[in-house]
């Protein structure tokens, strides 16, 4: 894995609604106070980008999928691919979308920009090995680009290569 794979900062392309910003914030909010480490928009190996990756302090593996509207769940199926990338599979959403559209068998957080409740816990599906090695490799490499840009706006952390 390269480290040219992986932005320093949260790549903000547009594609995400103001919705979808304040569910991700609230979300990785109620992540974190869960004792999860979070974060976004995060390079799978399989070429897909996870909308939040949180990592527990036991090496567990969620990965969140941000939906804004039925028409956003709709639209979008490649959160079947994510399944292969963590040990458990949550969707998160707004208040107004109905939970019923969801698949049964991931979980559910509803959440606005300020916090995040989780309605429907998602069933463990433990990674091998190797493969949790990747997704914690490429989640600790992408922290800590994001960090250093931080602390170094001019240095050559950010952007996509």
């Amino acid at each position: 894995m390269g480290v040219n794979l992986l932005t320093a900062s949260p790549p903000v392309d547009g594609r995400q609604s103001q919705t979808a910003l304040a569910i991700a914030r609230g979300t990785a909010r109620h992540l974190h106070a869960l004792g999860y480490s979070v974060v976004s928009e995060l390079p799978l190996p399989s070429g897909r980008r996870a909308d939040l990756v949180a990592l527990g302090g036991d090496g567990e593996i969620l990965i969140v999928e941000i939906k804004s509207s039925i028409a956003d769940f709709r639209a979008d199926q490649k959160w079947m691919d994510y399944r292969l990338h963590c040990d458990r599979l949550f969707f998160a959403t707004i208040v107004d979308v109905p939970s019923e559209i969801f698949p049964a068998d991931a979980g559910l957080i509803v959440a606005d920009a300020f916090g995040a409740t989780i309605l429907y816990e998602a069933p463990e599906h433990r990674l091998q090995a190797a493969r949790r090695k990747t997704i914690m490799l490429r989640f600790a490499h992408a922290a800590a680009l994001r960090l250093q840009a931080l602390a170094d706006p001019q240095g050559p952390y950010g952007g996509e290569s």
